[in-house]
């Protein structure tokens, strides 16, 4: 009677702790939105934001209608549970604590995709993807391991989801970022087509981004130790997830150090994820020793993937998602295989019919410590099957999704930021002065100054006179050859304008950031229902010297680069060494200019 009675209180006390650790997980996507926001530019960050908490929301109405019953409903010959409504209708009998679990674990699959695909996706094409993520792509491999499926029944091993998880959203996230392409100005090509040269996007917020890793390192305790149900299986695992991240970031400290000559903070907060991921397939059967071998192979596999993404296969990823979530998910699902003992807590409990056992299944002890290939091998059929199940239905989702509603907002909308265009959120920080020359603080054009024709080389002559006017050009060469050119401009086309300078042979200039309005002034932005007061828009103030070049070709250079089919796209005013001359772009005067002497 005592032992059941203490068996009875052991079950009521691991039913709560499953739940807390459910918490800890949905806690989590807290620390996904730090990262990703501190790790992207500000114009961006509310979208950031945005798009984390309808992970979860989305996520919870489709899990409802169809994930929860693909993932754990009756097994249909080992690929995909039956899909059932017992939450409507047997409510009574419901699994409501393996609901909730399972939900925030499929929230995270979804989650991981965003940051790799971050600063440069419509809303409305990344709502529907993590639908079908959540929906489908998740349920049914997941099932293959914790649903009684047919990996469970060979013995396959994913404790907490290095691979049903971690690698799945790094595979989505890759694939995405790939198709999707590069953020403007993250790679320079040359005239043979071959990237010359990449360039860093500095997260705007690294305090934000810290804080993020640390909530969810957090919340990794309950993510890896919700399952277990004896203190010296959580103990144990405890260990195994301290340990590992912290190696990991270790390492990743010592060759930043060494490759850079500085220590890298942005790597070493990647590299503390990176080794959470490796640990969470084994975390409950390796020992302390596997689990620093795992981290310190974490540590270096994210430095590598970082770089290969940027420098070979040139996949712009902002966040390091594929670094962090692809390549150490996969090495975390083979180090199963490798560094499995019997000196774990939880290992012999994972010996059994391939379905009693759920995610402690496991066939066989790991390569080093005396169990041969067996489980090596299994690990390499789970991981080889989800990652084509993975690549195959999240290609045919991208590419349908490309197809009916665009993938990717236009460059306009990009440059300007994501917070703007696709939430009319002026700033995600309010009342504080965001430098940066592409930032949010743009207001719609006025619909009154449209010309009809956006694209300059299809305009006539009369549309291109009206949106950027010269009134009076230079008619006497300056003796000395020098010319100072002053071009006013958009924020949003400043990048363009640089480009197009640049490819003139324009390599020196100056810019100022400065603020006003004039004939293009800008509508009004709402928060929450009410019209934000703004009659200032930000734009800025070039200054070029030039004598070899041309000065015609600088003019008609700015002019094709502000174009955007409205009246008063920009100012551009020439000075030389003898006389001034303003030549007009179609808007009023935008600021009193001294004469150069």
């Amino acid at each position: 009677m005592t032992s059941e009675i203490l068996d009875a209180i052991s079950g009521e006390v691991y039913g709560v702790w499953f739940l807390i650790g459910a918490a800890l997980v949905f806690w989590m996507q807290a620390g996904f939105a730090m990262v990703e926001t501190g790790f992207t530019r500000a114009k961006n960050a509310g979208n950031i934001l945005m798009k984390n908490l309808m992970d979860f929301c989305i996520g919870t109405v489709v899990f409802i209608l169809l994930g929860f019953g693909l993932l754990l409903g009756e097994d249909m010959v080992g690929l995909i549970g039956k899909p059932g409504f017992d939450i409507f209708t047997d409510y009574a009998n419901f699994d409501w604590s393996n609901f909730v679990f399972n939900l925030v674990f499929c929230a995270t699959t979804a989650t991981i995709v965003s940051g790799a695909m971050a600063e440069r996706t419509k809303f409305i094409s990344y709502c529907v993807y993590s639908a079908i993520i959540s929906a489908v792509i998740y349920p049914i491999e997941a099932h293959w391991t914790w649903g009684g499926g047919w990996l469970a029944q060979m013995g396959f091993h994913d404790f907490a989801g290095s691979n049903c998880i971690h690698m799945v959203g790094g595979i989505c996230a890759l694939i995405g970022a790939a198709i999707l392409g590069p953020r403007i100005g993250k790679f320079v090509k040359g005239k043979d087509g071959k990237v010359e040269k990449v360039n860093a996007f500095p997260g705007h917020n690294l305090p934000i981004g810290c804080l993020g890793v640390f909530i969810l390192w957090l919340g990794w305790y309950g993510f890896n130790g919700a399952a277990a149900t004896t203190v010296s299986e959580l103990g144990s695992i405890f260990v195994t997830t301290t340990i590992a991240p912290a190696v990991a970031t270790v390492v990743a400290m010592i060759i930043t150090w060494v490759k850079y000559g500085k220590p890298d903070v942005s790597m070493c907060l990647n590299a503390s994820l990176a080794g959470l991921v490796a640990i969470t397939a084994p975390c409950d059967v390796c020992d302390a020793f596997g689990a620093i071998v795992i981290g310190a192979v974490a540590g270096v596999l994210v430095v590598f993937g970082v770089w290969l993404l940027d420098y070979k296969l040139h996949i712009d990823d902002p966040v390091g998602a594929v670094a962090v979530h692809c390549l150490n998910g996969i090495w975390g699902t083979i180090a199963v295989g490798l560094f499995a003992t019997d000196t774990a807590p939880a290992f012999a409990r994972g010996i059994g019919d391939g379905v009693t056992y759920g995610a402690n299944q496991i066939a066989a002890k790991g390569l080093f410590y005396g169990g041969g290939f067996k489980q090596l091998g299994i690990q390499f059929v789970g991981m080889g099957a989800t990652i084509l199940w993975t690549a195959v239905t999240i290609t045919i989702a991208f590419l349908l999704i490309k197809k009916i509603f665009g993938l990717r907002v236009s460059e306009e909308e990009e440059i300007v930021g994501l917070d703007s265009c696709e939430h009319g959120l002026p700033s995600a920080y309010a009342g504080f002065s965001i430098v940066d020359v592409s930032n949010t603080m743009t207001m719609d054009v006025n619909e009154n100054t449209d010309l009809g024709v956006a694209d300059y080389d299809k305009a006539s002559d009369t549309l291109k006179n009206a949106a950027v006017k010269v009134a009076e050009a230079p008619v006497t060469a300056s003796p000395s050859g020098i010319y100072k050119v002053v071009i006013i401009a958009k924020l949003a086309r400043f990048e363009i304008l640089k480009k197009a300078l640049n490819d003139l042979g324009v390599t020196g200039m100056t810019m100022n950031q400065v603020m006003g309005c004039g004939i293009q002034k800008g509508a009004g932005e709402m928060y929450r229902g009410v019209e934000l007061d703004a009659t200032l828009l930000p734009k800025v103030k070039v200054e070029v010297v030039v004598s070899k070049i041309p000065v015609s070709a600088v003019i008609e250079a700015a002019k094709k680069a502000l174009y955007t089919g409205h009246i008063g796209d920009g100012k551009i005013f020439v000075y030389s060494v003898d006389k001034v001359v303003k030549v007009r772009t179609g808007e009023e005067d935008f600021a009193a200019l001294q004469d150069v002497e």
